[in-house]
């Protein structure tokens, strides 16, 4: 008879427990995610609790959103919302949702710092991959005192960033971003490539100069360590007639003064400018880099080919590589089938 009236309360009472189970699981620990793709929701200084429910709607299901929603009431997550870039995986439940969202464990983006011509540019691109405001990073490369608390100026700055990716957190600071660069930086430069600069007798900051010039000369990855041959027999050229170094002559560095960069044809009224990156005027290098160069591009001056041209003039048949040539009358012989193969073709 006992037995019979525990079958009776013990039968009802698992199936609540199965129930509360389901419903517990259901809420809290069933994958919160929509669909079968890691989607990801993007929290920054100005969302409320209302508007992070709004942008985890549109990647949860409906019970794991309620799931979250509970886990919010019960907490003071609202009055502490953490920023930041955080997954919703297939297979996470609200549960782990919550506690990444509540102890700000967010997922990194992978960051790549493009190669570009201008700092303002730069600070586009960047602001484009992070929380952080684009006039932020312009203020801080152009502030002095900031940028020589990394060991560069306001010239030279653009040698602190190496055109790779990395995996940093959205809501990364500024500082924090300019010392994550610095860093990458030490482990770019240190070992082999800090070797072969100070046997060429130039610093790091000299190289990336140089290969800035090199990347705006020419596209050809193959062709670039022969261009930076020719550039730097002009650098370290020192006679009676270029005491100083011979003038660099590069016409990207001309372009780069006038903040033409549309330019096709650089005419001599265009040398006249007075300007540091005027190295038709200037001898040795400008006061830092004319763009963010390659890698390719500083392991072209790196291992630059050892040969003795002096001048070099594009191709005639506009193929994106160059005549090279040892003497003035070469050059000029270079530089006339050049010019007439512009005017043959109408560029200005």
């Amino acid at each position: 008879m006992k037995k019979n009236t525990r079958r009776k309360y013990l039968i009802p009472a698992v199936a609540c427990l199965v129930v509360v189970a389901g419903f517990v699981y259901s809420y809290f620990f069933a994958s919160m995610a929509a669909g079968n793709e890691t989607r990801y929701v993007y929290i920054d200084t100005d969302d409320t609790v209302d508007s992070v429910y709004t942008k985890l709607t549109d990647v949860s299901s409906l019970n794991g959103m309620e799931g979250f929603k509970t886990l919010v009431r019960h907490s003071h997550y609202a009055d502490n919302i953490r920023t930041g870039r955080y997954a919703i995986k297939p297979g996470e439940g609200a549960f782990t949702v919550f506690r990444h969202m509540k102890n700000g464990l967010q997922s990194p983006v992978s960051l790549t710092v493009p190669s570009v011509r201008t700092l303002d540019r730069l600070a586009a691109e960047l602001s484009k991959r992070l929380m952080v405001d684009s006039a932020a990073i312009y203020e801080a490369l152009s502030d002095e005192a900031i940028c020589k608390k990394y060991g560069y100026d306001t010239a030279t700055v653009a040698a602190l960033f190496i055109p790779n990716t990395y995996d940093i957190y959205w809501n990364v600071s500024v500082e924090k971003l300019l010392d994550r660069m610095k860093k990458e930086n030490h482990n770019f430069w240190s070992g082999q490539r800090e070797e072969k600069a100070r046997a060429m007798k130039l610093t790091p900051v000299e190289v990336t100069t140089l290969a800035s010039i090199i990347d705006e000369e020419t596209a050809n990855d193959g062709e670039k360590p022969m261009v930076a041959g020719m550039y730097y027999n002009r650098l370290m050229l020192r006679n009676a007639e270029y005491p100083d170094g011979m003038p660099l002559q590069a016409d990207p560095t001309i372009k780069f003064a006038w903040k033409r960069f549309d330019l096709k044809r650089i005419y001599n009224n265009l040398l006249y400018i007075k300007s540091p990156y005027n190295t038709y005027k200037n001898p040795g290098l400008p006061p830092g880099p004319i763009r963010i160069p390659s890698i390719a591009g500083i392991d072209a001056v790196l291992n630059h080919v050892h040969h003795d041209y002096l001048y070099m003039c594009a191709k005639e048949d506009f193929s994106g590589t160059h005549n090279f040539a040892r003497t003035y009358e070469e050059h000029l012989q270079n530089a006339k089938r050049y010019s007439e193969a512009l005017n043959r073709r109408g560029i200005k």
